[in-house]
């Protein structure tokens, strides 16, 4: 079997560089993607996911530095690195370029054995950050970064797939938004609201503030509902609160009281109490019958 190779976007309209790092790259074992122009990457990446992109800073017509923003727009690429390859060397161009969604530049004329010093580094950096975020996932802890403004920072790979849900009609190039639909901005330290959005097939999304990462940037949980899901029928069938049927939910599933409580963003003590009124209600006196309980009422 074949050993998956990592796919290298390089953007530039210089085809002396293109060959350059094409070469060097393919030498170094990497699959290589060339685009002579920003709105050429952008098709690519329509139809291709790289692993990273180098990205030629100043191009005719769109630059560099708006083809970044547009990328980090589209849901799929938020975790991929783009490395800005450019002559300019003074520190607003360099802001401009980490303002933009990039994560490092070299400079022009490019050095190979640098880029691919780089390059390994940053692909390293965005593996471990994935499996964090898949990990997240598994653990059904569907989280997402955003900063004061609502624009999102990162977020697991179900949650980015309720983004796309709540606004599939933006980003440019591609599915999902950065921007939560109804997002107020917070004032100081104060925590936000939950608040949801309403789906055009009856789910509902809700945001929920779930603490602060760093000076700017928030983290939330987001999840969604729908008439007739587990949760909703769990409580219908068997007379719960939504919370308790939430709780309940998760118990069917085998998680424990301290997943459950990072799940749901409760503590454990509030857990055991909804745990409680579950026992009392279903009549059962411990977790084990409870969570079969569960598991026939959505079986059947």
């Amino acid at each position: 079997m074949t050993e998956r190779r990592d796919i290298v976007l390089v953007v530039d309209d210089a085809p002396g560089t293109l060959g350059l790092l094409n070469d060097t790259l393919e030498a170094a074992g990497y699959m290589v993607l060339v685009a002579q122009s920003a709105a050429a990457a952008m098709t690519v990446t329509e139809r291709i996911t790289p692993d990273i992109v180098l990205m030629d800073a100043v191009m005719p017509g769109m630059d560099g530095f708006e083809a970044c923003r547009r990328m980090k727009r589209n849901a799929n690429l938020l975790s991929v690195p783009v490395i800005f390859m450019t002559g300019l060397t003074e520190s607003e161009d360099v802001l401009r370029g980490f303002g933009a969604g990039g994560v490092d530049y070299v400079i022009k004329p490019v050095a190979p054995d640098e880029v691919l010093a780089r390059i390994g580094t940053h692909l390293a950096n965005a593996r471990l950050t994935r499996s964090a975020h898949a990990a997240l996932d598994v653990a059904g802890r569907f989280l997402l970064a955003a900063d004061r403004e609502g624009a999102v920072l990162w977020a697991t790979p179900q949650a980015a797939a309720l983004l796309r849900d709540v606004t599939p009609e933006a980003g440019d190039g591609g599915p999902g938004s950065l921007l939560i639909p109804g997002w107020v901005v917070p004032e100081g330290d104060a925590p936000r609201r939950p608040f949801a959005v309403q789906l055009p097939d009856g789910r509902e999304v809700l945001f929920q503030h779930v603490g602060q990462i760093g000076p700017e940037e928030l983290l939330l949980r987001v999840t969604a509902s729908a008439p007739g899901g587990d949760e909703a029928l769990l409580r219908d069938r068997l007379g719960l609160t939504a919370r308790e049927a939430e709780v309940l939910l998760w118990l069917g599933r085998g998680k424990s009281n301290r997943d459950i409580a990072e799940i749901l963003v409760m503590s454990p003590r509030t857990v055991n109490k909804h745990l409680e009124g579950i026992f009392s209600k279903l009549g059962v006196e411990n977790r084990a019958s409870a969570a079969a309980l569960a598991v026939r009422v959505l079986g059947g």
